[in-house]
């Protein structure tokens, strides 16, 4: 299986980005998928994931601002992302995993990655 992102890139404060993740080898059918991110000197955190069924999960932080969305025919991932801030700067990254039915923001519950897209928000 193999995941890559795409969409990242350098925007202003309070600007959107839609970051993509595509699949491949990589049937979406009962699986969770999910977006990450990993900011200079921090841990990797969840930011949002999905399952199969479309059930969603968010970061308290990002739920008013970020919307997860998947294209089962395109096997493909999306990450809306509006109203930016510098703090939302860091690598976006893909996650996988099947069989899945709860999608988590935890990382040892994905066992695929992507290389990551980055994400930079100034002024």
């Amino acid at each position: 299986m193999q995941l890559v992102e795409s969409g990242g890139g350098s925007v202003q404060i309070g600007g959107s980005l839609r970051l993509s993740c595509e699949a491949s080898g990589f049937t979406y059918v009962g699986h969770c998928v999910g977006w990450f991110r990993q900011a200079p000197g921090k841990e990797r955190e969840g930011v949002a994931a999905i399952n199969s069924a479309g059930a969603t999960i968010y970061a308290d932080s990002e739920k008013d601002r970020f919307t997860i969305s998947q294209d089962n025919d395109k096997n493909t991932l999306y990450l809306q992302m509006n109203d930016l801030k510098p703090e939302d700067s860091a690598m976006y990254y893909c996650a996988a995993e099947a069989p899945c039915w709860t999608p988590v923001l935890m990382e040892p519950a994905y066992n695929y990655w992507g290389q990551g897209t980055q994400v930079t928000v100034s002024s």
